[in-house]
């Protein structure tokens, strides 16, 4: 087993992997920014160093500072959480460069999977099945013929990112030259990558992910799925798990194949099937994040499995986990500092910050009372899991949780949220990418 994890990241997963690390009897690392001097989770690790800088490029992102870090702690492994440098395959190796364990995927995996023409293409030859897609995009002829081949809307993404940025819908051949400009000059910004494809547009499909865990022995094994529809901005807002309103054979046959073929494939340690679900009962591959993922305690709610500490034994050279079945049902809510109407980030000092403790509700956060929400990071506040027998139950824990946590310095987002959760169609199961902007329409409407 490893003896030192440094963790590589900051706030709700920084707190969550010192905690796996202390339910393994492994010592951690913090690293934090001058920003981030305040933060709990500071005097939960073994260890805390300081990095120079503020911004993310400055501290977080900054490679060398984090290996110096690593080695100057004495580290023997690094986490990298997600975001940042998690799907850095770069990073990856300089951690093994240094004689260190890298707790992810081997980082030719992260390279190509970070690619999203790559992943899709190796995938599809491995029997995944996919939506009509490009190849990059090198020219406006290449893509006027991809349009002409599959029809319109097509959807411009970028190949070397995620998270919904720099995506564009083209509902007209007339759109089609300014949304690959935008998706370029994005994606460059934001990935240091230009390349962008196109692919087919679904409206308003189901977005379903599957857990997959492997080894590096040469085993695979899936943690059911999770239902992420619920999304604004193309980013998602509230994670279940079992998804609701679908047959549970076909979903775990599915997720049965996913695992099969990452095992065919040789992928080793934790990752993430992402896929869309089609109104007319379609499926295709969207992405596999080869990291950790924000919703992950959806699934161990729902499993009884820590995946952090799953990460870190199976980084270790250790076995998978017993298959369990599905525990009832959990839910997921992030709880952002925004404005619940314009969904701009909000900034400032936590003057309250009071997570209610609630029997069935568990809350990831890296923040408390007394400290600030800069303008630095993402501004997710907390995530708060519900968990209960039925996804009714569920539901109205969410619902009490949300009223009972008491935010004041910032604006947050619970609002929406609690307008979600009481939706007739969400409680119905009735979800889609599309719900969150029709709630919000009826609310600019009222």
């Amino acid at each position: 087993m490893l003896a030192k994890v440094l963790v590589a990241n900051r706030g709700a997963i920084a707190r969550r992997i010192i905690r796996a690390c202390q339910a393994l009897n492994i010592a951690s690392v913090a690293v934090y920014s001058e920003a981030d001097k305040d933060a709990p989770y500071l005097a939960e690790a073994t260890q805390a160093m300081p990095l120079r800088g503020n911004s993310a490029a400055e501290s977080y992102l900054d490679q060398q500072q984090l290996l110096a870090a690593a080695v100057a702690s004495g580290a023997d492994s690094v986490h990298p959480g997600y975001g940042f440098l998690a799907e850095n395959a770069s990073f990856a190796a300089a951690v093994i460069a240094q004689g260190m364990t890298f707790i992810g995927p081997d980082p030719h995996w992260i390279e190509q999977m970070g690619d999203k023409v790559n992943g899709r293409r190796m995938l599809a030859e491995a029997g995944m099945p996919v939506f009509a897609g490009s190849e990059l995009i090198d020219d406006m002829a290449a893509a006027e013929a991809f349009v002409a081949k599959v029809g319109l809307p097509v959807v411009v993404k970028p190949s070397g990112g995620g998270g919904g940025i720099g995506m564009h819908v083209v509902r007209s051949t007339e759109e089609l030259p300014g949304a690959i400009n935008a998706a370029v000059e994005t994606a460059q910004r934001a990935f240091a990558s230009a390349g962008v494809f196109l692919e087919r547009w679904i409206e308003k499909p189901r977005h379903i992910e599957f857990q997959i865990l492997a080894d590096l022995h040469g085993n695979a094994m899936h943690l059911y799925e999770r239902d992420c529809s619920v999304q604004r901005r193309h980013q998602k807002l509230i994670e279940e798990s079992p998804a609701p309103a679908l047959e549970r054979g076909p979903l775990e046959q599915q997720a049965q194949q996913f695992s099969d073929i990452c095992q065919s494939l040789g992928y080793n340690n934790l990752g993430t099937v992402e896929t869309l679900f089609a109104p007319d009962g379609g499926l295709g591959f969207l992405e596999m994040n080869t990291r950790i993922q924000v919703e992950h305690g959806v699934t161990e709610e729902v499993t009884g499995i820590d995946l952090v500490a799953t990460q870190i034994t199976l980084a270790a050279g250790g076995q998978l986990p017993r298959q369990t079945p599905l525990q009832g049902f959990a839910m997921e809510v992030r709880l952002y500092a925004e404005d619940s109407q314009t969904l701009f980030p909000s900034t400032g000092k936590l003057t309250a910050f009071r997570p209610p403790k609630l029997h069935g509700v568990r809350i990831e956060t890296g923040y408390r009372e007394g400290q600030v929400v800069t303008p630095y990071y993402d501004p997710l506040l907390a995530k708060i899991i519900a968990r209960g027998t039925t996804r009714e139950q569920a539901i109205g824990r969410l619902v009490v949780a949300l009223r009972a946590f008491t935010v004041r310095g910032v604006s947050t987002n619970a609002q929406l949220l609690l307008n979600i959760l009481q939706d007739d169609l969400f409680v119905q199961g009735q979800v889609d990418t599309g719900m969150v902007a029709r709630i919000l329409a009826q609310q600019n409407v009222h």
